[in-house]
């Protein structure tokens, strides 16, 4: 585990009191998990797993059919 001195204006300070009591953490490196994790989650690219990359390649691999309309899917389907 990494440890690490921060400075944080008196706001922002408020947020991770408030963070800590509503989610009843111990101490603010718990809160600042948890607002990091949420961001991670909402604006970073996820990391795939590894029998999904395999499905994707799988997939991408087959055969295809191109279709000029949707009709013409249609009655192919019918």
């Amino acid at each position: 585990m990494v440890q690490a001195v921060i400075k944080i204006d008196d706001r922002l300070n408020r947020v991770l009191n408030i963070v800590k009591a509503k989610y009843g953490f111990k101490d603010k490196s718990q809160a600042i998990e948890y607002v990091i994790e949420k961001y991670e989650s909402a604006f970073l690219e996820p990391e795939l797993r590894p029998e999904y990359v395999e499905k994707l390649e799988k997939i991408r691999k087959g055969k295809y059919t191109r279709y000029k309309s949707v009709e013409e899917l249609r009655k192919e389907t019918s």
